[in-house]
């Protein structure tokens, strides 16, 4: 019989979602803890909880001059500064500027050097944040869910891009062939094997399908003008630069006059953006500093508006004078702005950021889901070539390994992250790339155990080294910091975030450990019912009768 539109898309959902589904664990999960990555970063800095539990709120032109001040004295003559104003999610100032690129340099040589152009200030004080321990904090995670790490960012990019696509295609034919994906939504069947997990993956798919779709697509939007390089080949015989210069004119860059001249106050500039925008700034971007051609930018947030795009104002950085005060782009720079910012979600409040976390969980569970299903269906497979002696075939084999060192191995490496930024000494040297370091060589760890033994008790053994990493972070926080639960749960407004980190890991711990326990519940009851003996043909009888 012919096979119809929706059979012929359940080979397509299948091997699209598998091929590719521990990578885009790794790139859900990333991005989920994203959404906080201000928060992760607060954690992994106790040295800044004393700002943050500072109440005083400090005037932004006193601030500005302070940071100014010590641009001066580290970056006269950079080309531009970037001054990160304090806000309700960052307690201080965090400073970075650009130098001109030296000849020779590689982009690899370059993105080493501009890590290290950045600076924590003080707001109070102004003075850089005494004995800030190195890490990349939730940055890192940030990042490495679209860079991946250990290899260009160029190539992590592709790999993530290409990701992207199965996964989106995995959803249109995971939509197109499941006829009642909907009623199948309110349906859960616990204890039926492979039933059970096909209503596990239905219901977490398409609780969050709307999420799912835009946070694929928007995805790969983001980076289209790397993934579709014709229409600038095309128009613009490849000059990139050009072509951002006409699709986003607000981008342009200033040019330096390579004559001296001194900054104006910004403190003026503040006040008159303040006073526009009924808010404060929040960034401010300092072009050409000390040169006559000198701009300043003052950003504010955003607001609840979908596109990533912040409205500036522009000042001549030698007169004050303003120059120009943009808003909400028009165009083709509008809609792939709006996209962007879909994907980052600065518009989200408080709420609405908690259930774009809550979302992304969703899709990490649909994900696992999907690769745990395929594994039933093999072992059944199985079942009377294992029962005669036999052995499971290797690709099953290998999807299980995976399996336990991606579902369960990921939190692991994600706990040892955690753990690694409170013990790992304070002065050594690259500490923030030797906390990425043992994020994977946990992870590694994790996979190659999975690979050698790849059973159930492999799995709980992960799921409880998982649970005991995550769970422990509260701990590991009383007894690295003052800023413990206890103190932070009620304290300042400014530290609550801190508990919050605690609260939520400690959850995902107990949520691992549940797992564990259920698993070993599980095969105790298998166990129980093999050691049954058999009923006679007696008992059988009078039992019929």
């Amino acid at each position: 019989m012919r096979e119809g539109l929706r059979q012929s898309m359940a080979w397509l959902h299948t091997w699209s979602g598998l091929l590719v589904c521990w990578v885009l664990l790794l790139i859900f999960m990333g991005g989920t803890s994203a959404y906080y990555r201000d928060e992760i970063t607060l954690w992994m800095k106790p040295e800044l909880h004393a700002s943050a539990a500072a109440t005083a709120s400090l005037p932004p032109a006193a601030i500005a001059a302070h940071t100014v001040a010590a641009l001066q004295e580290r970056a006269p003559r950079a080309t531009a500064w970037y001054i990160g104003l304090p806000n309700g999610r960052n307690p201080v100032v965090q400073a970075s500027w650009t130098l001109p690129p030296k000849k020779g340099m590689s982009m690899a040589e370059r993105r080493a050097a501009f890590r290290k152009q950045n600076v924590t200030l003080d707001p109070a004080s102004g003075l850089e944040v005494p004995q800030a321990r190195d890490t990349r904090g939730g940055e890192f995670l940030y990042r490495m869910h679209f860079d991946l790490y250990y290899m260009s960012a160029i190539w992590g990019r592709w790999i993530v891009g290409i990701c992207a696509m199965f996964m989106l295609v995995a959803i249109i034919s995971g939509v197109i062939t499941h006829k009642r994906i909907f009623k199948d939504f309110f349906t859960f069947r616990p204890k039926k094997g492979q039933r059970s997990w096909l209503d596990a993956h239905n219901a977490t798919a398409v609780l969050a399908l709307p999420f799912h779709l835009m946070i694929t697509y928007t995805g790969i939007v983001t980076l289209m003008f790397m993934y579709m390089e014709a229409p600038t080949k095309a128009i613009y015989k490849g000059d990139q630069q050009a072509m951002f210069a006409e699709v986003f004119p607000d981008n342009e860059r200033v040019k330096p006059a390579r004559v001296a001249a001194p900054l104006a106050d910004l403190g003026p500039m503040l006040a008159q953006a303040q006073a526009a925008w009924g808010q404060p700034v929040a960034r401010i971007v300092v072009s050409q500093p000390n040169d006559a051609n000198a701009t300043v930018q003052l950003v504010r947030p955003a607001g609840r508006q979908l596109s990533n795009v912040e409205p500036s104002m522009t000042f001549n950085g030698v007169t004050g004078a303003l120059i120009s005060s943009t808003g909400e782009p028009s165009g083709v720079s509008s809609m792939r702005r709006a996209f962007y910012g879909l994907h980052l979600a600065h518009f989200a409040d408080t709420l609405l950021r908690a259930l774009f976390f809550l979302c992304g969980l969703a899709g990490c569970a649909m994900v696992a889901t999907g690769a745990l299903l395929w594994g039933v269906k093999e072992r059944q497979k199985y079942a009377k070539v294992v029962a005669q002696g036999g052995r499971v075939g290797f690709g099953a084999r290998l999807v299980d390994a995976l399996n336990i060192g991606a579902i369960a191995g990921l939190p692991i490496a994600f706990g040892v992250y955690f753990w690694s930024n409170r013990l790992l000494p304070l002065a050594l040297e690259n500490r923030a790339a030797m906390e990425a370091n043992c994020f994977f060589m946990a992870w590694g760890a994790a996979l190659l155990l999975a690979q050698v033994r790849p059973s159930r008790a492999m799995w709980r053994f992960q799921l409880i080294v998982g649970a005991l990493l995550l769970a422990g972070v509260p701990l590991l926080n009383v007894l690295t910091t003052n800023t413990h639960l206890g103190a932070t749960l009620f304290g300042p407004a400014g530290l609550r975030a801190v508990a919050a980190f605690d609260l939520v890991t400690f959850a995902l711990g107990a949520l691992l450990g549940y797992a564990a326990w259920w698993l070993k519940r599980k095969e105790q009851k298998a166990v129980g019912k093999r050691a049954e003996p058999a009923p006679s043909s007696t008992l059988v009888q009078k039992e019929a009768a």
